[in-house]
């Protein structure tokens, strides 16, 4: 069962390794931040990965918690932001803003009591680990949830500017796959963890990550 987030931290590490070697040539924001979103989300797949298949405790929830169930998605949706409004003052925006979001990530995760009873599921869930309704239970609905609509409205933002464009397809088409691979891992994906269901899970944030490289790649021929 853990050959699937392995997987996925292996899709993601390469989608990561093909932004990381464009960003020399554009020098482009959007890049950098998207290099670091989807690292974060390697990250986070090989923690529930050596989770899956050693067993959880205290250091591996956390980081998966931390890169895989929370922060990935506002670098992804800022990435986004400083795609469509490439302005100085957007960027400092942007800076103070993930700065702030990743302090309050690390330490309520960090800081949050964790049920080592919770840890022996196969696949446990924020709310038994951390306990419902804490800070870092709620760091999903309070961070996450909000980015995804963010970056799901900047990609059809995209995708309606570039429509009925032929010079533009493949961007079009890319872009409205990142979001499709994207809301795979955030709809299903979040429902079948929120369940506790592991297969089902693990092939969402493994098929999601997939589509959504494949829309990168489509999107920069």
């Amino acid at each position: 069962m853990w050959l699937l987030p392995l997987a996925a931290a292996l899709v993601a590490t390469a989608f990561t390794g093909s932004l990381a070697r464009r960003f020399p040539l554009r020098r482009s924001p959007a890049i950098a931040l998207w290099a670091a979103a989807l690292a974060m989300y390697a990250i986070g797949c090989l923690a529930l990965a050596v989770g899956v298949a050693r067993g959880f405790d205290a250091s591996t929830f956390r980081a998966y918690w931390i890169f895989g169930a929370v922060l990935n998605v506002p670098f992804l949706a800022a990435g986004e932001i400083a795609l469509l409004w490439p302005r100085p003052v957007t960027r400092s925006v942007l800076l103070a803003v993930l700065l702030v979001v990743t302090a309050l990530t690390v330490s309520r995760t960090l800081a949050a009591p964790i049920d080592a009873a919770a840890l022996v599921d196969a696949l446990p869930s924020g709310k038994d680990v951390f306990g419902a309704g804490s800070p870092a239970h709620r760091l999903p609905q309070v961070v996450s949830i909000p980015a995804y609509l963010v970056l799901l409205l900047g990609c059809a933002w995209s995708a309606w500017g570039m429509r009925g464009r032929p010079d533009l397809r493949n961007r079009f088409l890319g872009t409205l796959a990142i979001a499709g691979g994207a809301t795979v891992i955030a709809v299903p994906g979040s429902a079948f963890a929120a369940l506790g269901l592991l297969l089902p899970f693990s092939f969402s944030i493994l098929a999601g990550i997939w589509v959504m490289y494949r829309g990168f790649l489509v999107a920069s021929r």
